[in-house]
């Protein structure tokens, strides 16, 4: 009887132990790794919530070009959440296991979070091109309704393509070590993982590329290409060049953001390529969170004065 009971309790262990993923995507540096982790996710909560409550108090950045800055923020702040505090907490305590719900809820926010922000800077490239190709119809077209129309729909295209992704995923059956060669939850790594047939999730990958990122980073290039075309006929050389460097810092962050996206999700799945995929999934996943606030906003003259006007409340109420 004791044999009996001993043998089913190491069944329920192992069974368990089945229901857990191993990340191996990091061994060594922790401390390093740890400090980085905590001051990039710092830096990126701090500079999003700070644009999104000077948008908020601001009256005078109640405009379309704001409201869709002040979602940006929002999504950024979820989509480096869904993973930066977890992967915090494994380079600390060093304990990589992570559990087959707490997986596959990661794996869904994390692509939803991704497919809405690739959607929504296609729809702020838009917003610039109308303001300034079209700046006499720019009111009548990015009325209220019309932005909130496109930033819900940019929600529901990510979240709708999360719950492909996850569906799909979670069919698949996983190699009994269940060890995942990355620092988080995702998609290719995980197909990567899987003992049985991909090929259904392959597919679905290339699809959903060409509609969530490539189709998106082919109309914000179009919406640039014209809205560059624009600027040269700007008389003012000092015009030109003021407009010129934030165009091209937009587009420097946009193109890392899709770039390393569409690799993320439609490149090669196994050797070492998989090196590669860890860095352009981190690319993908942290640098365009931790600059869009920098590059977007905190170099606009309007967010500046704004900022200016709240830091220099508190004198005024002392004085």
């Amino acid at each position: 009887m004791d044999w009996m009971a001993a043998h089913n309790n190491n069944n329920n262990n192992n069974n368990n132990s089945l229901e857990d993923f191993i990340l191996i995507g990091f061994s060594e540096g922790q401390i390093i790794f740890s400090l980085l982790i905590t001051v990039t996710y710092m830096m990126t909560i701090f500079g999003n919530l700070v644009v999104f409550s000077i948008i908020q108090v601001d009256i005078h950045l109640k405009t379309p070009m704001y409201f869709f800055l002040s979602c940006l923020s929002i999504i950024d702040v979820c989509f480096s959440t869904v993973t930066l505090p977890a992967m915090l907490v494994n380079a600390i305590t060093g304990n990589r296991r992570i559990s087959f719900h707490r997986c596959f809820t990661q794996l869904y926010f994390f692509v939803s979070f991704g497919g809405s922000e690739s959607l929504l800077l296609a729809s702020m490239a838009y917003d610039r091109y109308v303001a300034i190709c079209n700046p006499l119809r720019y009111h009548a077209v990015m009325d209220k309704k019309f932005c909130s129309g496109f930033v819900a729909g940019c929600l529901v295209c990510g979240l709708g393509n999360a719950v492909f992704h996850t569906l799909m995923t979670m069919k698949l059956t996983f190699c009994g070590d269940h060890h995942i060669n990355h620092f988080f939850c995702d998609v290719l790594p995980m197909l990567e993982a899987a003992c049985s047939d991909i090929q259904g999730s392959q597919v679905l990958l290339h699809v959903v590329t060409i509609f969530i990122a490539m189709s998106p980073f082919v109309l914000l290039i179009n919406s640039y290409v014209r809205i560059i075309s624009t600027i040269l006929k700007i008389r003012s050389s000092e015009g030109r060049k003021k407009v010129f460097s934030t165009c091209s810092s937009h587009l420097i962050v946009v193109t890392i953001f899709y770039i390393t996206a569409m690799f993320n999700y439609n490149g090669p799945i196994s050797g070492d390529s998989l090196i590669i995929f860890q860095v352009s999934s981190v690319l993908f996943s942290v640098v365009p969170p931790l600059l869009n606030p920098m590059i977007y906003s905190l170099r606009n003259k309007e967010v500046k004065a704004a900022l200016k006007k709240v830091l220099e409340m508190p004198k005024h109420l002392g004085g």
